[in-house]
């Protein structure tokens, strides 16, 4: 079932009242759980952004994916990501989507892991920018919300190809500027670019340039994301992509204060470094929101967020070795408590 045509208005516009530039934090599968994201939201995040979130998953009324639509009072503005292929379970999708009390609804055109890309989701719907349209306009016509979508730089059509899947663009490199061209009739509020192209995967280095370039086709809000790891290439990133804010994803592992390092580094030229005390209280905030997210199985998945946490940490071995088998809040605690 669609509904026809809701309007974003500016009063639910987000995007519309952010300070430039806005630090993302953006959507990976399997870590910006709520918990994750209330933490980021606390230290600096101006946006974040929910895991994957299958829309056939939500069409088809899974439990599991719908307990990932929790959102905890922190984290807003939080943005929900879908991804699939098939407008019609986008629709239903956003409509259990936009009732959930979400900020936005961002659609994944970038994603290149082979639970998504290789049954034709993420980077590889770039092969068909009719059906990328109908997603989008599917999305848009579903919700009052704000809508974004995220993409790559490009997608060769043979490496669609060798997914075995129909490419029905002629061109031999589809472009993420050609799906911003196709879609610039309809309301779509903010862009994340990953600057790398779907063969490069997460090496390399960005185009920052090409980001730059989709300023003369789009003029909502830009998000230039891939490489971040400091706050050095923060600002590095915005001078050359003249974005309106970056989007961090794996260099947040470990640092959600990142986002504050970046806006006082671009403030002042200057930001500190966490003492290892200061981290293991930040560690014990995020292992408080895990648990009050309810579940023991969100204690289980907060111990790689602890490794990261204890990574280049002395004696972080030994640590290590207590924190992989923690189940629950207190024995997070007394482990940490020991170094």
């Amino acid at each position: 079932m669609m509904i026809n045509k809701i309007k974003t208005t500016k009063q639910n516009n987000f995007w519309l009242s952010l300070r430039k530039p806005i630090l993302v934090l953006a959507p990976m599968a399997g870590i910006t759980d709520p918990a994750f994201c209330t933490i980021c939201s606390k230290n600096g995040a101006d946006v974040v952004y929910t895991e994957m979130i299958s829309a056939d998953g939500l069409h088809y009324n899974s439990k599991k994916t719908h307990e990932m639509l929790k959102i905890l009072k922190g984290e807003k503005p939080v943005v929900v990501q879908l991804f699939g292929k098939d407008p019609e379970k986008f629709a239903r999708a956003t409509q259990i989507a936009t009732k959930q009390g979400f900020s936005g609804i961002d659609i994944n055109f970038g994603c290149p892991a082979k639970k998504v890309a290789g049954h034709g989701g993420g980077a590889t719907l770039m092969r068909d920018l009719d059906l990328c349209y109908k997603i989008i306009k599917t999305v848009c016509n579903n919700t009052n919300l704000p809508v974004s979508i995220k993409v790559r730089k490009s997608i060769k059509a043979e490496s669609c190809k060798a997914k075995k899947l129909d490419v029905k663009s002629k061109k031999d490199i589809i472009e993420s500027i050609d799906l911003i061209k196709k879609i610039k009739d309809l309301p779509v509020s903010a862009i994340i670019i990953h600057g790398r192209t779907y063969e490069q995967g997460f090496s390399g280095e960005i185009d920052y340039n090409y980001i730059k370039k989709a300023r003369k086709y789009f003029n909502g809000i830009i998000i230039a994301n891939g490489n971040i790891y400091d706050p050095e290439q923060a600002k590095k990133t915005l001078q050359l992509t003249e974005a309106d804010g970056i989007g961090i994803a794996r260099g947040v592992y470990g640092k959600p204060w990142i986002f504050k390092q970046i806006e006082d580094y671009l403030e002042t030229n200057k930001y500190k470094e966490k003492t290892w005390n200061q981290i293991k209280k930040i560690a014990l905030s995020h292992a408080k929101f895990v648990e009050n997210s309810g579940g023991n199985y969100g204690m289980i998945e907060m111990r790689k967020h602890l490794l990261f946490y204890t990574k280049n940490q002395e004696n972080a071995r030994e640590m290590r070795k207590d924190l992989v088998a923690i189940k629950s809040f207190e024995e997070i605690k007394k482990a940490l408590e020991k170094y």
